[in-house]
Order: structure tokens, then sequence, then C-alpha cells
């Protein structure tokens, strides 16, 4: 049976989608692939006062309104402060799923944490169709796959490689990478920055972006919407490449969520190949039982140690003295300390040379 396509007019475009380059006159399809990646246009439903943004292709964050129609990816999510939600297994036109966080990542079942109230609602109009085959009209459902960077095998030789791990999501860990990543600057360090794991949203990158870094990248460069523990390593591995290709000084990467988390952190910690490259660890920690607890893991299950403490363990002089005395580990606050335990930590990494 031939499809019935259709022409949509796309109010807002998802950052998950950027490097499809999408036009806002776009074309779908009722052949909906039910896969993470797949590109679908949805009807938002419903309005919200918070939680109420989406991460555009240009970085902004736009307001969305019942009625606007919205091109994202299918996806998943497992957010400890955010929506939890799962690719469908199948989907048809009409079917109502749920915006799961702010990089325009589309799935069913969203659950909230508490206080952000419901996720939004789109109602799926079909999937965005591209027309890759010249002077044909036969169009394909959209992928982030499509228009990834091509896979690349980790080179030797790499720079010095500074590493932010975290017991959670909003640990500190982008706040500690962009401060890190302004100070190198200013000392004359070519900086290159990336994002190894989390759910697709190009915003923290983009901040090691305006702290100097240069260039920057995050997995769904190369097909990811949501990494876990069978596609992470592959991601990463071409990602450092990609960045190395720079010629930078130094690289400093972030691993989303947490080390406990389901998104293959883990994965990339076990990896041997990644092993001594992501072996300078900025340890970024909640609380002092968070802290404890992964100095531990990474030590008895990885045979990594952490070299620095950061995050919101490190707000009060109780946790600091518990990061130094109790840990033995010098602990450093991005926003209230200055740079000498940053620039210490970097100098040991060899990624700061005289200046």
């Amino acid at each position: 049976m031939n499809e019935v396509l259709r022409r949509v007019h796309l109010d807002k475009i998802a950052s998950v989608t950027s490097r499809l380059e999408l036009s806002r006159h776009a074309v779908i399809g009722t052949e909906i692939p039910a896969k993470s990646g797949t590109v679908v246009a949805g009807r938002v439903l419903n309005s919200k006062t918070g939680y109420n943004t989406l991460e555009d292709v240009h970085g902004r964050f736009v307001t969305l309104h019942p009625g606007d129609v919205v091109a994202g990816a299918l996806g998943r999510r497992d957010a400890l402060y955010g929506y939890s939600g799962s690719v469908p297994e199948s989907v048809q036109v009409g079917d109502v799923l749920d915006i799961l966080n702010l990089g325009g990542v589309i799935g069913k079942g969203a659950q909230a944490a508490p206080g952000i109230g419901e996720a939004f609602h789109v109602e799926i109009l079909g999937s965005v169709l591209e027309f890759p085959h010249l002077n044909h009209r036969v169009g394909i459902p959209a992928c982030i796959e499509r228009a990834a960077r091509p896979p690349i095998p980790l080179p030797m030789g790499l720079p010095p490689v500074l590493t932010l791990l975290g017991t959670s999501m909003d640990s500190g860990k982008t706040t500690a990478a962009a401060v890190m990543i302004a100070e190198l600057s200013r000392r004359g360090s070519r900086v290159a920055a990336g994002k190894l794991t989390g759910v697709s949203l190009r915003r923290d990158i983009l901040a090691m972006q305006d702290c100097g870094a240069e260039p920057v990248s995050i997995f769904t460069d190369f097909g990811v919407v949501t990494t876990d523990e069978h596609n992470a390593v592959k991601a990463t591995h071409s990602l450092i490449a990609h960045l190395s290709d720079s010629d930078p000084d130094v690289i400093v990467l972030e691993m989303g969520d947490g080390l406990l988390g389901t998104y293959g952190v883990n994965a990339l910690l076990k990896d041997e190949a990644l092993h001594s490259v992501l072996g300078n660890i900025v340890l970024c920690a909640q609380d002092p039982v968070g802290a404890w607890g992964a100095v531990e893991l990474l030590r008895e299950q990885y045979g990594l140690e952490a070299h620095l403490v950061s995050g919101r363990v490190t707000d009060t002089p109780v946790g600091r003295r518990y990061c130094t005395e109790r840990l033995g580990i010098p602990a450093w606050n991005a926003l209230l300390d200055g740079p000498d335990e940053i620039v210490r930590f970097a100098e040991r990494a060899h990624a700061l040379g005289a200046v």
C-alpha cells in the first residue's frame, strides 16, 4: 500500500535532530519505525508553567505551547530528577507520547520526579521524511544515525584527558568542567571537550564551549540518542578520536548521570582501551556518603582513583574536611575556590605546561 504523505510546518525543531539540519517545511509519513533515533513530528497537547522549554538546534531554550508542532526523536530516559520513559514497541499516527527531556527525546510512559509536574504530551503526526536520492520522490523516515559522524578508532598518543565523574545527575560535573576549561584556556591551553554519556542535550557542551573549549562534541554526534552499556564505548572511542584530531593540549570529558546509572558509565570504566585514558578523575559528589562510596567503587571495581573531589559535597567546610581528612583527597569547589587546586590537578596530569 502506498504511504500517505503530508506537509507540515515545524514550529520547534529539537536539538536532538541538529545534525540532520531539518527544514521547518517538512514532509511526514505514516510509517514510523519504533526505534531509538527515529525523528517524529508531534503536536503539543498541554500547557506547563515549569519545565516548559525545549532546546532547539541553535542551543536556545524556547517555550512550548499547546498546538506547537515539534520535531524530536524517539528514545528512552532513566532520570533521578526529571522524566523517565521508554521507546514504544510500536508507533502509529495519532498515538500520544511524551517529551522526556529538554533536548526533544520522545517516548512513552513518562514518570515524573516530584515537583516538576506532568510531561508535555504530543500527538504523533508522523515520521519526518528525508529524500536522500536525487531525482526520486521517495522519502524515508529520518533517523539520528543517518547524520552521525563516521566511527573512528581510538588513536594512540592522546593528549592528557581530564575526566569528570559524578555520583548522580546534578552533582556539579558540568559546572566544574566549565570552570576548569575557563582556567586552562586563560593559561594558554587549547582545550577540547565532550560529553560521553546520558540523554541527548547540547546544553552542557555549549557551556563548555562558552568557557573556551573548541571543538566540543556529544555522543549524539555519533548517532546515539541515549547511551547504554551497549553503545557508549563505541561512541566514546569515536568522540575522543574526533576531539584529538584538532590537536588540543588537553581534553576535558564529562560522563553524564552517575556511576550506578543505566547510561553506560560502567562500560566505559571497564573498557581496557579507555582505562588509562580516563584515569585523571575529578569526582563530583552530592554528600560525604556519596563521595566515600564512589571512591570505594572506583577503587575496588575498576582499579581507578579519584584525584580531586568537587561538586555539592564541597559547598561547606564540613564536606571539604571530610574529603581531605577522611578520604585523603583534595577538595575543590568550582564556584567558591580559586584556581590553585585545579591548576595543581592539571599539572599532575601534565595537562598544563609552563606559563
